[in-house]
């Protein structure tokens, strides 16, 4: 098939964890891949946040990758790109993703998530409005509201306490009157607008509310990338600091590959400024104490640790999403990964980056 025959798709972050699987998912569906990427998590996190090996990988092995290397804050340069593409469908998954590091840049925090945001937005309202838009928006939106839940402790973690959420935090949770962090407040402006383009015109749109988004692909380091840092710190040995909740917080883990799998469902069956909790739900939730268990078991090697009486600013106890709403809308979509599965990888990926 010609290229100029392709259907296009365009991929921001495509060097990221998310955007590096949706990539590669696109080529397999035999689209035209347009990724949009900076590298700027390298300057955000410094040297271990470089993605440029990945971007080589995909640019590598992809024979239908195009790469881009704008900034989603440059809204001329946006602009331009999606009226030369005009691309059958978006996924957004560039971020500043840090919680802690929003706060001591605030500004750079706030164009990039919410402006680079609109910016996407606009441009697709202007030249491709039919085209299906994803957006890689996060849990964080929520603020620390879910910690108001009644919890029980259990041996190594936390857990609600309320029958209401047996299944996990849902969809028509609220979003307000609670402490987000700056990372928090910036991706709900986004998630907001991008709901709003949807229903004020008619465009496809879903806000996609990850939860801990992992994988072999992650270039985690401290301030993010939970699973992926912790496994690397345990092949290095190097300190791990856990921050508050004895090490008992819970987070769900969802491997890229099947977020990846359920942005495709949606832009087979788009919907109209849709909004979901994509997680891993409870079957594939672990404390921090609990994941030090599954990686040492895979490993051998003690993870080394020190644990600081304070938590971070507005995070979750304990945090897994509701995921019936997704399978009753797309049944088709499943989880393919087990949480064994993702720590095996994770390990696999961190040890062929070394070697």
């Amino acid at each position: 098939m010609a290229q100029q025959s392709k259907r296009r798709a365009l991929i921001t972050g495509s060097a990221g964890l998310i955007g590096s699987e949706v990539c590669q998912a696109f080529d397999q569906r035999e689209f035209l891949v347009h990724g949009l990427d900076n590298n700027q998590r390298r300057e955000f996190f410094g040297p271990d946040g470089d993605t440029s090996w990945n971007q080589k990988r995909l640019q590598d092995s992809l024979a239908n990758y195009i790469h881009h290397a704008i900034d989603i804050r440059d809204r001329a340069a946006v602009l331009e790109l999606i009226e030369y593409i005009r691309p059958a469908c978006i996924v957004h998954a560039a971020a500043q993703p840090s919680h802690d590091l929003a706060a001591k840049i605030p500004f750079d925090d706030f164009d990039t998530n919410a402006v680079g945001t609109l910016n996407l937005l606009e441009a697709a309202r202007q030249y491709c409005p039919e085209a299906p838009f994803v957006y890689m928006s996060t849990n964080k939106v929520y603020g620390d509201a879910p910690n108001a839940i009644p919890l029980r402790e259990l041996e190594t973690r936390w857990d609600y306490d309320d029958p209401q959420y047996e299944h996990g935090i849902p969809e028509t949770f609220s979003i307000d009157q609670s402490k987000h962090s700056l990372f928090g407040a910036s991706k709900a402006a986004a998630d907001l607008m991008v709901q709003e383009y949807g229903r004020y015109f008619g465009m496809p749109t879903v806000c996609l509310r990850g939860g801990c988004l992992t994988g072999p692909s992650h270039s985690g380091v401290e301030l993010h990338g939970f699973l992926s840092y912790l496994v690397k710190c345990n092949l290095e040995q190097k300190e791990y600091v856990v921050f508050g909740y004895k090490g008992k917080q819970v987070r769900d883990n969802i491997h890229a590959v099947d977020v990846a799998g359920f942005m495709l469902e949606f832009i087979d069956k788009p919907r109209c400024a849709e909004v979901y909790n994509l997680g891993g739900g409870e079957d594939h939730s672990c404390s921090i104490l609990e994941a030090f268990q599954m990686v040492e078991a895979i490993t051998g090697k003690p993870q080394r640790h020190r644990y600081v009486d304070r938590n971070r600013i507005g995070d979750h106890i304990c945090y897994y999403s509701d995921l019936r709403k997704m399978r009753s809308h797309y049944p088709r979509w499943t989880l393919t990964r087990s949480l064994p599965r993702i720590f095996d990888e994770i390990v696999g990926g961190w040890r062929a980056r070394a070697a």
